[in-house]
C-alpha cells in the first residue's frame, strides 16, 4: 500500500459506496505498474475482480466484505502489454492503441496543448504566438514519443520562458516563436536524422524496431574476420534478437557458403547494433541482421534509403511481425523511401491511412529470396569481397 498513486486496501468497494452505484465504470491506471513482493500479490485478487465468470462473488479480504462486481465495467491502461502477469492479462480484452502521425500530434498541440499551457502559465494570445513551424520542429527534432507528453513539455519551457520575460519587464511585446527561434529558446535539437541514412557501406543495413515509445530506426552493422567460426553480438541485444542472429548467420551461410570465396568455418562474425546502452530484443531483426551479414560477406553496400522488418527461420521463411504503424512513421520520420516487409503483414497496409503510406514503396516478400533479390538486385555472384565476377563466370557457376 502507498506505494503507487491511488494504492489503498479496500479501493473498490470505497469507491462503490461513494459513487453510490452497483453498475459504473471502473478506470484502473497503468495496471502494468503492478507490485508483487512478500507484502502480497495485488495481480492475485484483481483475478477475481476482472474475471466475469467469478466476479459475482468478489470477497474483499481487507474490509470482509463480499459484493457482485458482475455489473461493474472495468476499463484498464498499460504503457506495456509484457508488464501484465500472464493470467491477468488473459481475461481481459486487449485493445492496442497505435502513436500518432506528425500531422495528429500538430493539430493536437496547435488545438489544445498550446491554449492549454497559455492559459496555465498566464500568457495571452497578444503576447505570444507558436507557428505551426515551430511546432513542426519540436516534433521532429525535440521529441520521440507515441504520443505527445514530451511534446506539450517543450511548449510549456517556452511558455515559461515567456512568462518569466514578462516578469521581468524584458519582453518585446508580440513574439512569434518560429524554427529558428526555436534553437535561441530550447536550444539546439537533440534529435537529428540518422545519418547513416546517407552511407552506402558493405555490412550497415537499417532495420525497424517497435518499442514503448513508438518505432525506431536501428543500424545494423556487421563485419568479419579470420577466426575460429564464432559469432560476436554487441549492443545489448536480448536473448530473442541473439537467436534471431544465430539463425541469420547460419541462413547466410547455407545460401552463400562456397559461393562467396569465404570459408565460414575460419571466420568470425561480428553483429553490432550501436547505442549499446539502449537494451534491445524481438524476432523482427531477423532478415535485416542477414542482409547485414550477407551484405559484408559481398562487400556489396545495400541502399541507403531502404529498412526491413521482418522474422527468419532457418529454411528462410519470413514471417510476419508486430507494431507496423509503429515502425512505418520511424521510417518516414527518418526519410526511409522504401520498407520491405513480410508478407504476411499486407493486411495491415491496408489499415494504414493514406497519409502514412504516402511517399513510401512498401515491398512484401515471401522468403529470404525475395529479400535478396530486392536488397541486392544485381545478379553478380562476388568471389571475394570487392571483387566482382563477370557474366560467363557467373553463368559457369550456376551450371
Amino acid at each position: 500500500r502507498r506505494t503507487y498513486v491511488g494504492a489503498m486496501p479496500g479501493r473498490i468497494i470505497q469507491h462503490l459506496r461513494k459513487i453510490g452505484s452497483a453498475n459504473p465504470v471502473f478506470l484502473l491506471d497503468e495496471i502494468d505498474k503492478l507490485g508483487n513482493d512478500y507484502r502480497g500479490d495485488p495481480s492475485s485478487a484483481l483475478l477475481e475482480v476482472l474475471d466475469p465468470e467469478i466476479n459475482s462473488a468478489f470477497q474483499d479480504h481487507y474490509l470482509e466484505v463480499e459484493y457482485d462486481l458482475s455489473q461493474v465495467f472495468f476499463v484498464t491502461t498499460a504503457n506495456s502489454i509484457h508488464g501484465i502477469p500472464g493470467p491477468l492479462a488473459d481475461r481481459m480484452e486487449v485493445i492496442a492503441i497505435p502513436g500518432y502521425t506528425e500531422a495528429e500530434k500538430r493539430a493536437i498541440a496547435l488545438r489544445y496543448l498550446v491554449p492549454r499551457q497559455f492559459e496555465r502559465n498566464g500568457i495571452r494570445s497578444e503576447d505570444l504566438e507558436i507557428l505551426p513551424e515551430a511546432v513542426d520542429s519540436l516534433i521532429g527534432g525535440y521529441t520521440r514519443e507515441a504520443g505527445v507528453r514530451g511534446l506539450e513539455r517543450e511548449i510549456q519551457r517556452i511558455c515559461r520562458k515567456k512568462a518569466l520575460a514578462i516578469l521581468e519587464k524584458k519582453s518585446k511585446g508580440r513574439e512569434k516563436v518560429d524554427p529558428v527561434m526555436l534553437t535561441r529558446v530550447l536550444g539546439k535539437p537533440r534529435y537529428k536524422n540518422s545519418e547513416t541514412l546517407r552511407i552506402d557501406r558493405p555490412g550497415l543495413v537499417h532495420g525497424l524496431a517497435w518499442t514503448e515509445v513508438g518505432g525506431q530506426v536501428l543500424d545494423i552493422e556487421a563485419r568479419y574476420a579470420s577466426g575460429q567460426g564464432r559469432l560476436v553480438l554487441t549492443g545489448k541485444l536480448g536473448t530473442v534478437m541473439q537467436e534471431s542472429a544465430q539463425t541469420a548467420l547460419s541462413l547466410v551461410r547455407f545460401i552463400a557458403g562456397g559461393r562467396e570465396g569465404l570459408d565460414f568455418a575460419a571466420t568470425d562474425f561480428h553483429v553490432h547494433v550501436p547505442e549499446a546502452a539502449t537494451p534491445k530484443d524481438g524476432p523482427s531483426a531477423g532478415i535485416t541482421i542477414a542482409c547485414a551479414i550477407l551484405s559484408a560477406v559481398r562487400g556489396q553496400a545495400a541502399p541507403s534509403d531502404t529498412a526491413l522488418t521482418g522474422e527468419v527461420t532457418l529454411l528462410g521463411r519470413v514471417l510476419p511481425i508486430g507494431g507496423l504503424k509503429e515502425k512505418v512513421l520511424a521510417a518516414k520520420r527518418l526519410g526511409v523511401r522504401r520498407i520491405i516487409l513480410p508478407e504476411g503483414n499486407r493486411p495491415d497496409l491496408e489499415e494504414l491511412d493514406r497519409e502514412i503510406r504516402k511517399g513510401l514503396v512498401f515491398v512484401p516478400v515471401r522468403d529470404f529470396a525475395g529479400v535478396v533479390r530486392e536488397m541486392f538486385p544485381e545478379e553478380g555472384k562476388l568471389s571475394a569481397p570487392g571483387t566482382r565476377r563477370t557474366r560467363r563466370e557467373q553463368r559457369k557457376d550456376e551450371q
